[in-house]
């Protein structure tokens, strides 16, 4: 099954409960260049697709073409599909709709489709390698030391075990308490 945002993974949920699997509204609380950048990752990845908007039904306008036009967002079979919803024989786009697509990109939405992300490559001489090194040493490392060495606040050090290195990296941080020096974090490999 492909592997969805929750951002996605509600937008979607919500288009196959209305009427058409039509995808807005989105959520509140996806606003401006977060929308565009969310729903032409949908774009490109075939999970939406753009199609004229009947206005007369009163269907939302995602945005307006240059021939004054609107465009509404409607969730595909494949979209639904990855959110475990079987296809229905009918078809999912409103009345009026084209599969051509448009030949106008959404404002603020990319042209192609974008690329895997990156792995991540560690620069050397940070105070992120700096974190990992001492962490991987023998005996790991406490949060005093960590502090001591990088001139960091507990918090920011924290902050950086859990995001930085266990979220974004995918490293696993296990810590121990140990009698005598207190809880000590170590990254397994």
């Amino acid at each position: 099954m492909t592997k969805l945002s929750d951002t996605q993974a509600l937008i979607l949920s919500a288009a196959a409960q209305r009427p058409e699997h039509i995808a807005l509204p989105l959520p509140e609380s996806l606003r401006g260049g977060a929308a565009a950048k969310v729903v032409g990752t949908m774009l490109a990845k075939g999970f939406l697709e753009e199609v004229d908007a009947d206005t007369r039904k009163g269907e939302p306008i995602w945005r307006e073409t240059g021939n004054g036009h609107g465009v509404t967002l409607v969730a595909t079979e494949v979209g639904l599909a990855a959110i475990g919803i079987e296809p229905e024989d009918a078809n999912p786009a409103p009345a009026g709709a084209t599969d051509a697509p448009s030949a106008e990109a959404a404002p603020d939405t990319p042209a192609e489709p974008e690329a895997a992300p990156k792995a991540r490559t560690l620069r050397t001489g940070t105070k992120q390698a700096k974190l990992i090194e001492m962490l991987r040493a023998e005996g790991g490392a406490t949060i005093d030391e960590i502090v001591a060495a990088l001139d960091w606040r507990p918090h920011t050090v924290r902050g950086a075990l859990a995001g930085a290195l266990k979220k974004k990296l995918g490293l696993t941080v296990t810590s121990e308490k140990i009698d005598g020096r207190g809880r000590v974090y170590t990254i397994c490999d």
